[in-house]
């Protein structure tokens, strides 16, 4: 069959499978148009020489913003955390939010209560109430795969509902496509394997389909602060929320500065034909086009996924466009079981939400401290955060050992993916709790290492492969030569 009779084909047989789920119209016609720029081979490329560094934005720490006037944007502002992941990439089939990243110390010294992500991002919700009398409701943008385990896990904190505003919503879904044909594919040995989600450009039709903004606007708020629910630095912040609600702008993006170990990610640019800011993505970057994108002193900054939306903006833009917001398509080619690289490769259609930058006119960013920018994508970010690098405070946020200011940065952890990948092997290897990493440049462990309690790395701490399973003794130092 060839293409061109198998993709009006394969686009009919999507839509009547989204149909026929029950998925919402407005994310059933976002399908329908990505699939139109798949098709017609749009490459969805930005090119250099049409665009312009995004420079001299405003810095968080410069902000001079009244604490009353702070204080009442937040109490008009609503928190909304993307929690749809799984952690599929650690191999798990449950929220990543509900992992476990931090215990609660106890009077004596020991380790107390384990925390997981939601745990935290509860405990910054509550204490931003108390410290400012805000309501905050939060939100969060659950997958059919998280819904029921992350609502289960917050019934325990009854205190964070707000009356009138549901704490979750669903995100879409839509059918993975089969490479060669653009046909829905079918997996019988899992047919849940069949379906993905959007990418987290998908929140604009959940957020129109569900009704959400309406209902915000109704309760009382004017603002939306949105992140990602494993990035643990995005708490709310009253000082961010003043100047964006001074600002009057329809949209912002939070940036932060880069450093050499920012290498990925998408970052924020001038379009040179109308000077509008527009979003390139690492999958938009032509290849002749990366060393300039990922060069420091011309894009000096990258993008945190952290955003703040100006809800009567967004509604009109919703309304106006009955949720299809036009996004840039983002291709993702993997296997319909990521499990098994054996198994048919499919497309996933995706798109980022920060393209929505280039939707809104007058939108703007601002920088903020690396502090904000937390995310946990792997086991190397997961053994960082649960290390002494970082202190949990009893307001909930997560401060860190080094001076970001004064251009310090984390331990750079590079764990062998053979034996610590995934979060069960990851779990056994560290049962005894993270190493101290406070006095550490870096930590590189090859092989199957076992570290015993009390482990301290110092320097460019270094273990080898030896060939064989090995443990770090417990109370050991890991330095640049391996066990000193």
């Amino acid at each position: 069959m060839s293409d061109a009779t198998a993709q009006p084909h394969g686009l009919q047989q999507a839509r009547d499978k989204m149909t026929e789920a029950g998925v919402a119209p407005a994310a059933v016609d976002t399908f329908t148009r990505f699939y139109g720029i798949l098709t017609s081979g749009e490459t969805g490329l930005i090119r250099e020489d049409d665009i312009e560094p995004l420079t001299g934005i405003p810095r968080h720490a410069d902000l001079d913003i009244d604490d009353a006037a702070a204080a009442a944007a937040l109490g008009r502002t609503a928190i909304c955390k993307l929690n749809g992941g799984l952690g599929t990439s650690m191999g798990m089939d449950r929220a990543k939010s509900l992992l476990p990243v931090r215990s609660l110390p106890r009077a004596d010294g020991a380790s107390g209560r384990t925390l997981s992500f939601l745990d935290v991002i509860a405990g910054q919700i509550r204490a931003a109430r108390e410290a400012t009398g805000a309501r905050l409701p939060l939100v969060l943008m659950d997958s059919f795969r998280t819904s029921d385990d992350t609502l289960e896990a917050l019934a325990a904190y009854p205190d964070l509902a707000v009356d009138g505003l549901p704490l979750d919503f669903l995100q879409n879904r839509e059918p993975k496509l089969l490479a060669d044909t653009l046909e829905p594919v079918a997996w019988d040995a899992d047919p849940s394997l069949e379906w993905c989600p959007p990418g987290h450009g998908d929140l604009y039709a959940a957020l129109h389909a569900n009704g959400i903004v309406t209902a915000l606007l109704e309760a009382g708020f004017r603002y939306l602060s949105v992140s990602n629910s494993d990035n643990l630095g995005a708490a709310p912040d009253a000082r961010i929320a003043g100047w964006f609600a001074a600002s009057g702008a329809p949209y912002a993006a939070e940036l932060c500065a880069k450093t050499p170990a920012d290498v990925k990610g998408g970052q924020l640019v001038v379009r040179r034909s109308d000077g509008r800011i527009v979003q390139r993505e690492t999958a938009q970057t032509h290849p002749d086009d990366l060393a300039y994108a990922l060069d420091a002193t011309r894009h000096p900054y990258f993008h945190t996924n952290n955003l703040w939306f100006d809800l009567e903006a967004l509604a009109a833009e919703l309304d106006r466009t009955g949720g299809v917001l036009e996004l840039p398509l983002i291709r993702n080619e993997k296997t319909v079981d990521p499990s098994d690289a054996t198994s048919p490769a499919v497309i996933q259609i995706e798109s980022a939400m920060g393209a929505a930058v280039g939707v809104f006119e007058g939108a703007t960013a601002i920088e903020v401290p690396r502090s904000r920018f937390l995310p946990v994508k792997t086991t190397n970010d997961l053994l960082l955060l649960r290390s002494d690098v970082y202190e949990l405070t009893d307001d909930f946020r997560l401060t860190a050992a080094f001076d970001a200011e004064a251009g310090e940065t984390a331990p750079l952890v590079d764990l062998d993916k053979r034996y610590y990948k995934l979060i069960d092997d990851f779990t056994a290897r560290f049962e005894a709790g993270a190493p101290s990493l406070a006095t550490a440049e870096s930590l590189t462990v090859s092989g199957d290492w076992t570290f015993g309690a009390g482990v301290v790395a110092r320097g460019k701490a270094s273990l080898p492969d030896d060939g064989a399973p090995a443990r770090v003794p417990d109370g050991a130092v890991v330095g640049a030569d391996g066990i000193e």
